[in-house]
């Protein structure tokens, strides 16, 4: 997904930071939009189904934890990213903003450059467009069911941990793409712990044991890469 399809819908009841923060976003090339209170932001996400949600806690007619309690109700945002703002640094409120649905914090006050990265780190999370719109792919003699986290070989289900299943399906999903390890890392691992490449080397030798040689050959063989060597 490219940033200028990227929606971030930024709330706070602070003009100033409405302006700052959303004139940095719009700089890095993300679209966004604004409301300055938790009711607005409701029926702003409704409107706009952003990616990512960036909301201050304490607000006026309905605070931030009340707004992302309601916006997770709403079945089509189930996915959307929701990052608290604020300058509380309590740990009940973090709780609490957990408790809610929230997916991380982001303390105040933070400069521009360190605010965009971390937008970055969270969209990390988003799945990619393609994979998410395509539930089954056909390999060879190869079924890949997405939805159901199985494959089927010659009508024999074999059942992968997620990881090993993630990282098939993208290899799987791309016709003659060559993934770089930084790839591979962002879009199976996103922003979960930090692992290395080494670890994508044993999750490769892990699907050639179970899918056996020959199937992962058919794969490269039809034009799914991968490309081992640097970023």
């Amino acid at each position: 997904m490219k940033k200028k399809d990227i929606k971030i819908l930024l709330v706070d009841d602070e003009p100033d930071i409405l302006e700052i923060v959303g004139y940095n976003l719009e700089q890095a090339g993300y679209q966004v939009f604004k409301a300055e209170n938790g009711k607005d932001a409701v029926k702003q996400a409704q409107k706009t189904k952003p990616h990512l949600i960036i909301m201050d806690v304490m607000m006026p007619e309905m605070d931030g934890m009340e707004a992302c309690e309601k916006i997770r109700e709403i079945p089509e945002l189930k996915d959307t990213i929701i990052t608290f703002l604020t300058a509380r640094s309590e740990d009940y409120s973090q709780v609490a903003g957990f408790d809610v649905g929230a997916d991380d914090y982001i303390a105040k006050p933070i400069k521009p450059k360190l605010l965009v990265s971390k937008v970055k780190g969270l969209l990390r999370r988003l799945k990619d467009e393609e994979l998410e719109n395509s539930e089954t792919l056909t390999v060879g003699n190869l079924q890949i069911n997405r939805e159901e986290y199985k494959i089927i070989k010659d009508g024999i289900t074999i059942i992968l941990p997620r990881k090993e299943f993630e990282l098939l399906y993208l290899l799987a999903s791309k016709p003659g793409k060559v993934f770089t390890r930084t790839e591979i890392l962002d879009k199976v691992w996103g922003n979960e712990v930090i692992v290395g490449g080494r670890t994508i080397d044993v999750h490769i030798r892990k699907l050639r044991e179970k899918i056996d040689e020959d199937v992962f050959k058919t794969i490269k063989g039809v034009g799914y890469k991968i490309e081992l060597n640097g970023d």
